[in-house]
């Protein structure tokens, strides 16, 4: 996949912005209906990036405070790929931005739940995402299917990508595991990737092959 850079502003960029801030969130909330399974939590635990492990969600308010945590990565990662075509900065400028502000998060979360094991974890998360959101926002279309069918293309090379992606995902998972010890909600974690999975296969099927069937009916 090849890396972008600063300096190009495409046509339709805040819209393509908020086309993918969009599908992301939705995909998010539809992860936290499969995924969660009712459970009491504290207050504090709603304020950690890494809460989709734990699992304390019993209604739709905290279905949402489950799903903005899963978008934890996403939405770094695409403010970065943002601001960075926006304002012309070079790569590293805005990923050191996010490695400095989730460095900031080790000391500022109470109880040692947020390491740097994970932290780790999700910056390689993030660099994976920063360049996907990257290619999309920077591809031609008016809605994100057509954007993902450009930039990618081929259905072989978004499988790719969703391979690649899951497989950091599950290293945050480990980290998270490894830091939270007994904590960590393995089912939770679990039903997570079975929702993601299936979701980026209908992902996948819809946006491809509804257009080949139509290319080659032409």
């Amino acid at each position: 996949m090849t890396a972008i850079s600063g300096g190009f502003l495409p046509s339709g960029f805040k819209k393509k912005y908020e086309i993918i801030q969009a599908r992301e969130s939705a995909v998010a909330r539809s992860v936290a209906l499969a995924a969660i399974k009712p459970k009491p939590f504290s207050v504090w635990e709603v304020l950690i990036p890494v809460i989709f492990i734990l699992g304390y969600m019993r209604s739709k308010e905290k279905r949402e405070v489950f799903a903005q945590n899963v978008l934890f990565t996403k939405n770094m990662a695409l403010q970065a790929a943002f601001d960075m075509l926006q304002k012309g900065l070079s790569r590293d400028a805005v990923l050191t931005r996010v490695r400095s502000k989730t460095k900031d998060m080790i000391s500022s979360i109470p109880g040692g739940i947020y390491s740097d094991e994970i932290r780790q974890a999700q910056l390689k998360e993030i660099d994976l995402l920063f360049d996907h959101y990257g290619r999309l926002l920077t591809s031609e279309g008016d809605d994100y299917d057509s954007l993902v069918f450009n930039a990618y293309q081929t259905a072989e090379r978004l499988t790719d990508f969703f391979e690649r992606l899951q497989n950091a995902e599950e290293g945050v998972g480990r980290a998270a595991h490894n830091t939270l010890g007994g904590r960590a909600d393995t089912d939770t974690l679990a039903g997570i990737k079975a929702a993601l999975q299936k979701s980026r296969l209908k992902e996948t099927e819809k946006i491809f092959d509804a257009r080949l069937r139509s290319q080659n009916a032409q």
